[in-house]
């Protein structure tokens, strides 16, 4: 389950998307690659579920956008500090900068859906190796 996304090809989307909507669904591609990550676990749902929250919460994907960074190319590191800039507030239980870099990672992984899914997949492969 692990190279679902090699099979995809680039959207080349015509029109820009804005960083935010980047970010929302980069969160979704995050979860469903969690889900399926799980998807064989002889488990009850509920702890199925708690395990993916677990990997999908900000302080999570902060943690893995540290550890990708060294991996990121120039424009990939420019969109991740134009997304980090675009929060301005963050939820009260999280801090403004643990919330700012998941955003970052969450409008990384939104972008390379879209436009390049061999790469996300390479990256969700290096996660993998931590």
């Amino acid at each position: 389950m692990k190279n679902w996304l090699n099979h995809l090809e680039p959207t080349n989307t015509n029109f820009e998307i804005g960083v935010i909507q980047l970010a929302w669904l980069g969160d979704a591609v995050w979860e469903l690659h969690q889900r399926l990550k799980y998807i064989k676990m002889p488990a009850k749902s509920k702890d199925l579920h708690l395990s993916v929250v677990e990997n999908v919460k900000a302080n999570s994907q902060a943690e893995s956008l540290n550890y990708l960074e060294p991996l990121l190319n120039d424009f990939e590191i420019d969109l991740v500090r134009r997304a980090r800039n675009k929060t301005k507030k963050s939820p009260k239980s999280i801090q403004k900068n643990i919330y700012a870099k998941s955003t970052g990672f969450e409008t990384l992984i939104g972008w390379l859906f879209l436009n390049n899914p061999k790469r996300l997949s390479d990256l969700f492969n290096q996660l993998e190796l931590k």
